[in-house]
């Protein structure tokens, strides 16, 4: 399988604070196409930090971050902004759509930043909210939809522009067990169906029982990296 992101001795300090916070202590792994993971450990454990890095929304102190062959640690702003739009989709706890756009036009939005062809990303959404169950919602604003259909929306957007792979920090954590379990479905499916890259921040078990490979975070560094038959 192919690699779609590599991390060489990525480390990640904050010292704007008392005492330097070491976020993220030398870690190195491989992501491979299609794999489904969830970065687990306990809260500080760097597990936010290390998807907004490998994510190109924070800037490694030392180290590597490897995505087409290219390390984004050494992009200047304007140009990650353009790399994320074409590689990477992003899933927000707090879902992060805008208010005045319908559904169809929030999955729609990415696209529209990326020059797509009208008729090629109408299409593209629609199938993207028939894929994640809300084909009868494509018109609706987020005001008029439930937490867990706002969170399916947030998933159709990520997926929509075919990025490379998908970062999800802690999706089900606002969502309710009938909610969370139907995102993990369409997701798990997606992953399987599309040969989707899934990479979750998570505390959720049942994010952690669906993952195939399993990444615990302690005090910043790698404590264990797990991979799980599922077959």
């Amino acid at each position: 399988m192919q690699t779609v992101i590599k991390t060489e001795g990525l480390s990640k300090t904050y010292t704007n604070t008392a005492v330097p916070v070491h976020a993220l202590k030398d870690i190195s792994l491989e992501f491979k196409e299609g794999e489904f993971t969830a970065i687990v450990g306990p809260s500080g454990s760097g597990k936010t930090t290390f998807l907004n890095v490998i994510g190109g929304l924070d800037k490694p102190t030392k180290g590597k971050v490897v995505i087409d062959d290219v390390d984004i640690a050494t992009m200047k702003e304007s140009q990650l902004f353009d790399f994320r739009l074409r590689h990477i989709g992003f899933v927000f706890q707090a879902y992060n759509l805008i208010p005045v756009l319908t559904a169809i036009e929030n999955v729609s939005f990415i696209m529209l930043l990326q020059k797509k062809p009208k008729k090629e990303m109408e299409a593209r959404a629609r199938e993207m909210l028939e894929q994640v169950g809300l084909s009868d919602k494509l018109h609706e604003r987020p005001s008029r939809l439930s937490g867990g259909q706002q969170q399916r929306v947030a998933v159709a957007r990520a997926l929509a522009s075919k990025p490379d792979f998908v970062l999800a920090d802690e999706p089900t954590a606002n969502l309710d067990t009938k909610s969370a379990f139907n995102l993990l479905d369409i997701m798990a499916r997606l992953n399987k169906e599309e040969n989707i890259t899934l990479i979750f921040s998570t505390h959720d078990q049942r994010v952690i029982d669906r993952a195939r490979r399993v990444i615990t975070l302690v005090d910043g560094a790698v404590d264990k990296d797990e991979h799980i038959d599922k077959d």
